[in-house]
Order: C-alpha cells, then structure tokens, then sequence
C-alpha cells in the first residue's frame, strides 16, 4: 500500500561494439609501450650485436666496467684488450660497450 510494486526492467540490446570499446585502452597502452619501450631497446639490442661482431684487431675499445683498450686477439667468445703496455685482459665480447674512433687512446 505504502511501497510501489517494483517490476524488472527489460534488458536493453547487447551493444556488440561494447567489448571492442572496452579492450580499446589496453590496446592503445600497448601500442605506446612497443614504440616507447620494447622497439628502442630492439633496436640497441640489434646494433650492439653488429658491433660485437665486427670488432677486429687493432681496434680501441670501452668495456662495461670501463676499462679502455685496444683490442689485441678475438675469439670465439673472448676478445683480448691491451689495457697498458705488455699488460693483456681477456673480456667476454658482450662485456664491450663501445667501439671508440682511431687515436682516442693517446688522449686518454
């Protein structure tokens, strides 16, 4: 008497780009991830393993620890690094960070 009876409401239509919208955001944060995070590092990654490659005798080099050298003998998985005269380290290939131009030993 006091209270309205309270009927069921009818279901509206499914809205069959609901989902879609929905998984839209996620999609977007993703795609802004690749090309802010994932791509970048690919790409060091890619140029880093050319490098490491090509390093040849002769050339001046910057490791991780930062040692600086010129390479004496490459290995199969170690290069050998003249640090000072008649004083020779081995280093893991991948320890090499950097590839430094002719000559920048002496002004060191």
């Amino acid at each position: 008497m006091l209270i309205a009876n309270a009927w069921a409401q009818g279901t509206a239509a499914a809205d069959p780009t609901g989902g879609l919208m929905g998984l839209l955001p996620i999609i977007l944060m993703f795609v802004v991830l690749w090309f802010l995070m994932i791509r970048p590092q690919m790409k060091r990654t890619k140029e880093h393993k050319e490098m490491v490659t090509k390093l040849q005798k002769g050339d001046e080099v910057i490791t991780q620890g930062g040692v600086a050298g010129r390479v004496t003998r490459v290995g199969e998985a170690f290069v050998h690094v003249e640090i000072a005269e008649n004083i020779e380290v081995a280093v893991q290939k991948q320890a090499v960070s950097a590839l430094l131009p002719k000559g920048s030993l002496k002004a060191l």
